[in-house]
């Protein structure tokens, strides 16, 4: 008997240790199920944007990886506000997080020291004190895209597409990563006028940077202002507000007259649908967020969180583009976007991140 009761306690501690030797190499089962989690931006969860992208991320690499996750929505969008949020999660046990935007830069920089023993994934911006300096702990990963890359793609798909006549762009806030996807945009339309035979204008006045990411009133007034001057598409990198363009866009396909919007961020093309299967996302300049954020957390489950680097998601790393499938572009169009995305994979044609002789 006593044999026996010795042999099955045996057996129970090999087996425990399997079990802890698979969690530590994985990463997944140290303390039980990891968790995953995500402070917003200004924007909801929903917002057919940086935050649903990212979220989006979350949520596959819970599904598909047996991860809990959870999301927080701060009261506001100041450094308190984010640490508030940052903090909650730590305490319920969330010692992996990720955090979309430029805005958490400095709560992050405090975060990674504060909480030692969790990890960090900041989209679009680098931790530091406020001086813009650079701190990336080996507890924190920074990820940026090439904005100007994926402009530039839906430049050339937008005026290949429409062939000739006006174009605009409205942006939110004027930060680095909006500025780039206005000066790629530039780019790409000045590209296809001079090697594809089309023969698109944008003029200085139909360039606007509206200074939020939450204003959907503003987006379609400015949007309304826009159509009513002769655009005929306009590229909107704004979050919220480019919600509001996306309506007015809806709203005049409605009373039958014919204009597009160029969406941002991940595939806009259900938001804009406004009749049957018909929508007004001519295409969208897409950013990998989710793939991104997916990446992350499945290298920490796998013991390979790349911590202390910054990563740069660009057309060599299919990190930025439009969508594989575009309703309303041709199939000529999508077929020349394809020869011009592999310049640019190549390294054939090289896109600015500067603005140079551009309109603002």
């Amino acid at each position: 008997m006593f044999k026996k009761v010795l042999i099955a306690l045996v057996i129970l501690v090999v087996a425990v240790l399997v079990v802890v030797n698979v969690g530590q190499r994985t990463g997944v089962l140290k303390m039980g199920r990891m968790k995953v989690g995500m402070v917003t931006d200004a924007g909801t969860i929903d917002d057919k944007s940086f935050n649903q992208g990212t979220w989006e991320g979350v949520v596959q690499a819970g599904e598909e990886l047996g991860l809990e996750t959870k999301y927080l929505k701060p009261a506001g969008t100041t450094e308190a506000d984010y640490l508030t949020e940052i903090g909650n999660l730590y305490d319920a046990g969330f010692k992996f997080m990720v955090c979309p935007g430029f805005k958490f830069e400095t709560a992050i920089y405090q975060a990674q020291e504060r909480y030692p023993d969790a990890k960090f994934v900041l989209i679009d911006g680098n931790p530091h004190a406020g001086d813009f300096v650079p701190v990336v702990k080996e507890n924190t990963v920074s990820i940026f895209f090439a904005e100007h890359e994926s402009g530039f793609v839906a430049g050339v798909a937008t005026a290949l597409q429409l062939q000739e006549g006006e174009l605009g762009f409205i942006g939110g806030m004027e930060i680095p990563a909006v500025q780039k996807f206005n000066w790629g945009f530039q780019q790409g339309v000045k590209y296809a006028n001079a090697n594809l035979g089309t023969n698109m204008v944008i003029r200085p006045e139909n360039v606007i940077y509206q200074g939020s990411f939450d204003n959907v009133a503003a987006g379609q007034q400015l949007a309304a202002q826009m159509y009513d001057r002769g655009v005929k598409a306009i590229f909107a990198a704004a979050g919220g507000v480019g919600i509001g363009v996306i309506n007015e866009a809806k709203a005049r396909a409605r009373a039958g007259q014919e204009v597009w919007v160029v969406g941002v961020d991940v595939d806009q093309y259900y938001e804009g649908i406004y009749e049957g299967n018909k929508s007004v996302i001519l295409t969208s300049a897409m950013k990998q967020i989710k793939k991104a954020t997916y990446d992350m957390i499945k290298a920490e489950t796998e013991g390979k969180f790349p911590g202390g680097q910054i990563l740069v998601f660009d057309a060599k790393n299919d990190g930025i583009g439009i969508p594989e499938k575009n309703p309303n572009l041709r199939s000529d169009v999508e077929s020349k976007v394809a020869e011009v995305y592999a310049k640019l994979k190549s390294g054939e044609i090289v896109v600015s991140d500067m603005r140079g002789d551009l309109i603002r």
